[in-house]
């Protein structure tokens, strides 16, 4: 069984869905099958990725029209032309990922669905929105979008077409041949909600690799990030910590909010881009490390925490929750999205009311006060992300789900 990955980019610079995506494959050729990727971005030097080949000038072209019309995706017309790609044609199942990012057009789904099955891995809302990542509160996506509240949020438009893109994403569904998957219980709802309920729709986790991703002494690990032992460790990490998205203004607000006592005995971890606002904002010591792509490193950061703090408006299964409970360190964050997954009140971490800051603060307070109880959670995160979460698990979900798609294709 050959399996194809087409997402945004092969790993770098394409957020938590090109991360799921390369860990996923990293699983599947772990276990033994050929699993290749074609991709927009090609960040890495593997001979199984490949960047996808644009026209770029013809594409620039068209883009100019069709990005006034708030229509982001049908530039790229050489979508149509993958399946003259090596890669596509020695497939026997296609599996797609995130394909919002100006580098696929899904007017192509229908004609790359026709000779090989697809499995549709959705990271966010956008496959059955007019145009959002992220609806937020509205819910205009279960009827046919227009008029959007939200034209900035990512990916932005400039004109609003997000009635013409839903019909259009809704009329290709019906010639495609897809089956979907989705990593958290929320997006599963979302999608039986939506025009993607015409397929059949599995709920399989997001996987990690417990071994990379492990508690460490967190004071060997404290020394090496040259952080006293005495002080209680804080952590932040976003991929820019000024997207509204993450909530690096909520934090701001909780942080404020703790007392005094506290604020003398804690410090505040940033793992993303260095912002110096958030530092002179929050009224405690801030150590800022940047992006970190190396994964026993982030190991290294979240071992030598406390609490993993995650204050987000809108998210699916985040990468950095489940990062933080393979390492055992218990977390605080909204009961938003996906989150209530991996957030377990009482159990991993403490869950607070969706953008409730007073909230967000005092599940700070109650686990920094209570070591006897972060560390009870800290190994129920250990256990959790191991007997659920574990890449070898996600490998072989995926595997029997291919070759159940295959098997009903013949049959069909």
């Amino acid at each position: 069984m050959k399996i194809l990955q087409i997402n945004s980019s092969d790993y770098g610079d394409g957020g938590g869905g090109a991360i799921a995506m390369y860990r996923l494959a990293q699983g599947l050729r772990a276990s033994g099958l050929d699993c290749k990727i074609l991709s927009g971005i090609k960040t890495t030097d593997l001979d199984w990725s490949r960047q996808i080949h644009r026209k770029p000038k013809i594409e620039a072209r068209i883009r100019k029209w069709t990005s006034r019309l708030g229509l982001n995706d049908l530039h790229c017309v050489s979508s149509f032309e993958l399946t003259t790609e090596k890669f596509y044609l020695d497939a026997d199942i296609i599996n797609f990922h995130v394909i919002h990012s100006n580098f696929f057009n899904y007017l192509a789904l229908s004609k790359l669905t026709q000779s090989r099955p697809g499995i549709f891995t959705l990271h966010d809302m956008w496959s059955f929105t007019g145009h959002c990542a992220y609806s937020y509160d509205c819910t205009r996506w279960k009827t046919g979008c227009g008029q959007c509240p939200y034209p900035n949020t990512y990916p932005l438009i400039h004109h609003d077409g997000t009635s013409w893109e839903w019909k259009l994403k809704n009329w290709t569904y019906s010639r495609s041949d897809l089956t979907i998957v989705t990593p958290s219980h929320w997006l599963t709802e979302q999608a039986k909600s939506s025009m993607l309920n015409r397929f059949d729709i599995h709920h399989i986790p997001y996987g990690i690799s417990t071994s990379d991703y492990q508690p460490l002494d967190p004071e060997l690990c404290r020394v090496a990030l040259g952080i006293s032992q005495k002080k209680k460790v804080l952590l932040f990490s976003a991929v820019d910590l000024k997207d509204a998205r993450k909530g690096g203004d909520l934090l701001v607000k909780a942080l404020t909010q703790l007392p005094n006592t506290i604020k003398q005995d804690c410090v505040l971890l940033t793992l993303g881009s260095t912002t110096h606002q958030l530092a002179s904002a929050v009224d405690l010591p801030v150590i800022n490390l940047g992006y970190v792509s190396s994964d026993r490193l982030k190991s290294v950061v979240y071992s030598a925490a406390d609490l993993f703090l995650l204050p987000t408006r809108a998210d699916n299964l985040p990468l950095v929750l489940q990062e933080s409970m393979a390492c055992g360190t218990p977390m605080v964050s909204f009961d938003i999205g996906g989150v209530s997954d991996l957030v377990r009140p009482g159990i991993t971490g403490y869950l607070a009311q969706a953008e409730n800051v007073d909230d967000f603060c005092k599940g700070i307070i109650d686990l920094l006060d209570d070591d006897v109880k972060r560390q009870a959670m800290g190994k129920n995160c250990r256990h959790i992300a191991l007997e659920e979460y574990s890449l070898d698990l996600q490998a072989k979900r995926y595997s029997h789900l291919y070759q159940q798609v295959l098997k009903e294709r013949v049959d069909k």
